[in-house]
């Protein structure tokens, strides 16, 4: 059973980890027409599972459940601005900023439990906080800009986590929801820009199934993540976590040549080094922030 679920966990974090490879795929087009064809494809590929796996009864509870939805809604602008957000600094050439995101977002995550739940941040949590909020001030310092794309993505991804844990959902169930609820949107856009004629939806066989391909691309992941998280420990599970930044990381660096400067190597080894004193402590308290 731990073997299955390492195995799940491996699979899941990987893809993310490489999912820049997809979204690079799309060349010049424009992250939010890609996100709109996320979220449209996501949407179907979603519902087909949820009717192959027999769960409409749960999702016909959840329609009529309206404080429930209003949470959903929610967690759909966070997740929808998190996506965008990191197809964006891939069309951007920002993969190396984006993997400093969600190594930083574990560390938000315990940061959100002190501040809304008055979790009492323990001694080695406190110090790993400090050092990751140390790590971005000298970036900052050094590049005289805010790692906004790191902090958009820790910040909405932790915040996400955080609401989608209060929320009295299954997590197929409620991504099924969530794309449901930004699917109309989606779909107004990719059809304003049909009518402008400036889609690329059908244009050539190659990118319609890149389109309907990312329905496939967010949804396995998510279902390996599931099986993983059924299967292993919280503080188990949170280790694996890493190994997507890392990673998006190797790409940013040896793939797609981004640079990685005296500040980016001191940035990262202070949250490098915040991580591993989280980890230690989690492991020891037997309690991860996923």
């Amino acid at each position: 059973m731990t073997r299955i679920g390492a195995l799940y966990a491996v699979l899941a974090y990987t893809a993310w980890g490489i999912v820049p490879l997809y979204w690079k795929l799309f060349g010049q087009i424009p992250a939010l027409e890609i996100l709109s064809h996320r979220i449209i494809w996501s949407m179907v590929f979603l519902t087909v599972l949820l009717v192959l796996q027999q769960r409409g009864a749960e999702l016909r509870q959840l329609a009529r459940d309206p404080k429930t939805l209003s949470a959903l809604l929610m967690t759909t602008v966070l997740i929808s601005f998190n996506w965008g957000l990191f197809i964006y600094s891939i069309t951007i050439n920002q993969v190396v900023e984006a993997s400093l995101g969600y190594y930083i977002n574990p560390l938000v995550s315990v940061l959100l439990g002190s501040v809304f739940l008055k979790e009492r941040l323990n001694r080695g949590q406190t110090i790993a906080v400090v050092l990751a909020a140390v790590g971005v001030a000298n970036f900052v310092r050094n590049f005289g800009q805010i790692p906004w794309i790191a902090i958009g993505l820790a910040g909405s991804f932790a915040l996400y986590g955080f609401l989608r844990k209060l929320i009295p959902v299954t997590p197929l169930v409620g991504l099924t929801v969530e794309t449901g609820l930004a699917t109309p949107a989606a779909l107004i856009f990719v059809e304003y820009l049909a009518s402008q004629g400036t889609g690329h939806l059908g244009i050539n066989g190659w990118l319609t199934a890149l389109f309907v391909g990312c329905g496939v691309v967010t949804s396995f992941p998510l279902l390996w993540f599931n099986n993983a998280a059924k299967r292993l420990r919280l503080s188990t599970l949170g280790f694996f976590q890493y190994l997507a930044p890392s990673l998006q990381l190797l790409l940013g660096v040896f793939l797609y040549h981004e640079p990685f400067t005296l500040t980016h190597t001191v940035t990262f080894t202070l949250i490098w080094t915040a991580l591993v004193i989280y980890s230690v402590t989690s492991l020891r308290t037997g309690q991860v922030a996923t």
